[in-house]
């Protein structure tokens, strides 16, 4: 067992060196793919995100061949402007207009590119909480997924990304404003611990990193995979999986050539999303047997707050999401950075005309902070007329939390001396020198709020019992051999933290076990890493 220790403070985070640069680049472009070609592997991947891309790395430097599919295009660091109007268009599913339907709409974020939704995000890296783990022991019959045993696989996610804390020098003074207000009323709270090597602060961390510091799992997973052997088929959508005799014999995808594409393989792993992997399942008739599939989403609804100052913050420089609160973690409120450049900030914004512009002046003395909950809401994910529908109703006890992280995050903006607060309310308008009463006195309904999500989970959840979940301990399917699911479908509840390597250490988990290989034992200890008071 290794003593190694993996240093992730201080210059750990600047320091750019480290990066792997492959030698070769095994990708190919499914718009040239335009006849029938079929192509002979051992496993074949699904999707190239967090899940995806960590299996499929694991599984081709473990021996095997491996085939990927993405639906999405490959984008590098010379496609990203820095301008989000043209990357919300670019890298993101329909243009960043992914929404729920329910009692109030709600926009999910879902990156469609080589690395997935891990090239837009914010790259905040947070293990899974204990209690967390001991819950789904205890209501899921998941007890191999322990702290101990999940810690090597952890460790070996954290040391491929480069995980370290930001330090407060490159945070940014939005994040220090509000440190500031968290201090003054001796709340819990710490810089967060992010997958980035050499940042440098651009402040556009989920419209595509222009410097390439954000280590996503498209610059780092997928090459050291194609170093490996592996082949990234992008644009190239799944649409069936071949299933003979009980077990996978391969799987077809339409490209964007409109040809056909054929991996015949005896290994496939569905990686798609907590969005799209319950949809091709269910077209295939699979993992359906429980009546779970498609059902348990959960998302972690978020707002945030504003707040105008005398000092200029300009939040456009440093790293949007560097600071985070745990300090109501046991009401599942949670507080970690939202800041962004003008033109993101001009979209978000509740309002129009002369009161827009006004707000649009005051930008570089804004400071805007983010609130998530850990939600007991569920939704449900489904296919309707040949279209994905989303449904999403907020409940009594997740509208309570709302309310009360708005409260005390203003609570915090005005500790921290800010002159005006805009919470995220309808009807509430801008709150000035202390005054919290207009808040206090709303009665706050779902539609009342402006929600976002970003960490869908749970719709093919993990249960020791075959009548209670889609997978099983090892994230296999149900019902038929051959079959796993490595993403956030697979989580079966709402984790209180971001999901990303809670995802890629069950991945890694997952390619060890096929691999039949032992947990990597030998990585190296952080110096430090994040435990929020979950």
């Amino acid at each position: 067992m290794t003593t190694a220790v993996r240093p992730t403070t201080g210059a750990a985070y600047t320091d750019g060196t480290g990066m792997f640069r492959p030698s070769v680049e095994r990708v190919e472009d499914g718009g040239w793919i335009v006849g029938e070609r079929i192509v002979r592997a051992d496993a074949c991947v699904i999707g190239t995100g967090a899940g995806g891309a960590v299996v499929a790395k694991e599984l081709a430097e473990g021996g095997m061949r491996v085939a990927m599919l993405e639906e999405g295009p490959r984008r590098t660091t010379d496609d990203f402007t820095a301008r989000p109007r043209e990357m919300t268009t670019l890298l993101y599913r329909d243009a960043g207009q992914v929404v729920t339907v329910g009692n109030v709409p709600i926009i999910l974020p879902l990156g469609r590119m080589v690395g997935g939704t891990s090239a837009v995000n914010s790259g905040t890296c947070f293990r899974t909480p204990d209690s967390v783990l001991e819950r789904w022991a205890r209501e899921y019959g998941l007890e191999s997924l322990t702290p101990q045993a999940l810690d090597p696989f952890f460790r070996r996610v954290e040391r491929e990304l480069g995980v370290a804390q930001v330090p407060p020098e490159i945070a940014g003074k939005n994040a220090l404003v509000v440190k500031r207000g968290a201090d003054r009323l001796g709340w819990s709270g710490d810089f967060i611990f992010r997958n980035a090597r050499g940042c440098v602060g651009s402040g556009v961390c989920t419209f595509g990193c222009p410097t390439g510091a954000k280590q996503h799992v498209g610059a780092t997973y997928v090459p050291r995979a194609w170093e490996a052997g592996a082949t990234t088929f992008a644009r190239c959508r799944a649409e069936r999986i071949l299933v003979e005799g009980g077990r996978a014999r391969g799987v077809e995808a339409r490209t964007a050539g409109g040809g056909r594409l054929r991996v015949e393989c005896d290994l496939v792993v569905v990686a798609c999303g907590a969005i799209h992997t319950p949809l091709l399942l269910r077209r295939q008739g699979l993992g359906g047997e429980s009546g779970q599939l498609g059902h348990n989403l959960a998302i972690h609804p978020a707002t945030a707050v504003r707040a105008l100052f005398d000092e200029e913050i300009d939040m456009v420089r440093g790293v949007p999401q560097s600071y985070y609160i745990d300090e109501f973690a046991h009401e599942r409120i949670m507080f970690e950075g939202a800041a962004g450049p003008p033109d993101y900030y001009a979209m978000s914004l509740p309002f129009r005309r002369e009161q827009h512009r006004q707000l649009m002046l005051d930008y570089r003395r804004t400071s805007q902070f983010g609130l998530m909950v850990s939600d007991t809401s569920r939704g449900v994910v489904r296919e309707r007329a040949g279209r994905v529908e989303i449904r999403y109703d907020l409940n009594r006890e997740d509208t309570a939390a709302f309310k009360r992280g708005i409260e005390l995050l203003c609570e915090l903006y005005w500790a921290a001396g800010a002159r005006a607060v805009l919470p995220p309310v309808e009807d509430v308008g801008l709150l000035r020198d202390g005054d919290m009463e207009p808040l206090r006195r709303k009665r706050l309904r779902p539609r009342d709020l402006l929600v976002l999500a970003f960490h869908p989970l749970g719709t093919a959840r993990a249960d020791a019992r075959p009548a209670h979940g889609v997978v099983d301990e090892q994230l296999a399917v149900y019902g038929v051999e051959g079959v796993y699911v490595a993403d956030g479908s697979v989580i079966p509840s709402s984790l209180g933290v971001n999901p990303q390597i809670t995802i890629m250490a069950l991945a890694t988990r997952l390619a060890f076990h096929l691999l039949g290989l032992p947990a990597p034992e030998h990585e190296p200890h952080p110096e430090k890493i994040a435990r929020p008071r979950v």
